[in-house]
């Protein structure tokens, strides 16, 4: 994907958004530490253009304390959660850059009880890579890149790349 490629599943991603959810009402907006904070911020931007009346609140949560795996892999500084809002009964569309085993999306709704007890929670990911080990399905894609599991993909606003793993 190009970064014009990336800003058109971007818009696209904000219409379904506010099409599924009858308007951006009750909605709040949650990037995930690190790679889904920037399009967590372009969504809500995008949602705010699309109805200007309404402000999406627009969260960060961190992870990393929440993982299944966090014996198995030395953590990560750990970033901020910041949601400004109780999220009881509205609806969070978890936002993250790279949708693959599933492990972090399971992290983050553990995590999210920390804020309160949504309605509905939807996710949106710019590129779902598949080979998942959880069953969980995001709700809005970017694109879907099928990926080899020792491949590595790189999200930013100018594109999306994937680097081949080495091969055995």
């Amino acid at each position: 994907m190009t970064g014009p490629d990336v800003q058109r599943a971007l818009s696209r991603i904000a219409h379904e958004i506010v099409e599924k959810n009858h308007g951006s009402a009750n909605l709040v907006i949650v990037g995930l530490q690190r790679g889904g904070v920037w399009i967590a911020q372009a969504l809500a931007s995008k949602i705010a253009d699309i109805e200007p009346e309404l402000v999406v609140p627009l969260g960060l949560l961190d992870v990393s304390m929440h993982r299944d795996d966090i014996d198995l892999r030395p953590a990560s500084q750990v970033a901020v959660s910041d949601i400004p809002c109780d999220i009881t009964d509205t609806t969070v569309v978890l936002v993250d850059d790279v949708l693959f085993t599933g492990r972090t999306v399971r992290a983050a709704l553990e995590g999210l009880n920390n804020f309160g007890r949504p309605k509905c929670v939807q996710l949106a990911v710019l590129v779902d890579r598949g080979h998942r080990e959880l069953p969980i399905r995001p709700d809005f894609v970017g694109k879907n890149l099928p990926t080899k599991n020792s491949d590595e993909v790189l999200v930013a606003v100018d594109g999306v790349t994937v680097t081949s793993g080495a091969t055995t």
